[in-house]
């Protein structure tokens, strides 16, 4: 009867032994998105005609620890971004790649700002989510 236990012993042995261990890989941080609010509302273009620009920004952060900085330096960014978006005119933005263009030089002008105050970056995206014109 110890024969049998014997062997079934050694046979759960070898099985476990021979199981690779995986390692744990660290989880890979979730990216965090940090919404400038309220939304940017100005006018846009020379002209005698009054054209109106609102745009809701959202950054997007995938470092955890970097969300706290970037709230911190809201106001700067968003300093930044008005200038930005006053020298814009509706016929730049009446285009899909004009509006992506500005979406560009906006990423640039917040990463800019960051890089100024915290040496590096911090913002690894920027998402207009509403832009409108009038």
């Amino acid at each position: 009867m110890h024969r049998p236990i014997r062997l079934l012993l050694a046979l759960l042995c070898l099985a476990v032994m021979s199981t690779p261990l995986q390692a744990q890989e660290p989880a890979a941080a979730e990216p965090q998105y940090v919404e400038l609010k309220p939304a940017f509302v100005g006018t846009i273009g020379p002209g005698p005609k009054i054209q109106y620009l609102k745009v809701d920004v959202a950054l997007r952060v995938n470092d955890p620890a970097a969300v706290d900085k970037v709230k911190y330096h809201d106001p700067l960014i968003r300093n930044a971004l008005v200038g930005l978006f006053a020298r814009q005119s509706r016929e730049a933005l009446a285009t899909l790649e004009g509006k992506e263009q500005l979406r560009a030089e906006a990423l640039t002008a917040v990463r800019t700002v960051l890089e100024e105050e915290e040496g590096q970056p911090l913002v690894d995206d920027l998402l207009f989510t509403n832009l409108i014109t009038q």
